[in-house]
């Protein structure tokens, strides 16, 4: 007799090892495994949900740039023409904007020192 199947004098059957599994109510694992199966459902629909607002936020900042962007270039082409636009006139004085933006109060410290460098426009 081979002595890895004896254990505790008892004879091991050649098989399936582990648990056994316990004899469950059909009716409750078939319950179980449905309500498993909309706790799922909901949990994707609200992962949905949340990635749908994410693309609708970035959406939305990405038109408000497009927005910014076109206004800078239309300030470049006006001053590309010589003209310098009230905006920036207003800024150059310190006015405040109904919007206040970061980086139009770079832009105007900048304008600012290039039009004391090259004299009043």
């Amino acid at each position: 007799m081979d002595e890895s199947r004896v254990a505790g004098g008892k004879v091991k059957k050649p098989g399936k090892r582990g648990r056994k599994p316990a004899k469950i109510d059909l009716k409750a694992k078939l319950e179980r495994s449905r309500q498993s199966a909309r706790e799922c459902r909901a949990r994707k629909k609200l992962r949905y949900q949340y990635l749908e607002e994410l693309v609708s936020s970035r959406e939305r900042a990405i038109c408000a740039l497009r927005e910014e962007l076109e206004m800078y270039k239309q300030w470049c082409l006006a001053m590309d023409q010589g003209k310098i636009p009230s905006e920036i006139k207003a800024l150059l004085n310190g006015e405040e904007q109904g919007r206040p933006q970061q980086n139009v109060g770079k832009m105007a410290k900048a304008l600012k020192s290039d039009a004391n460098s090259h004299g009043s426009w």
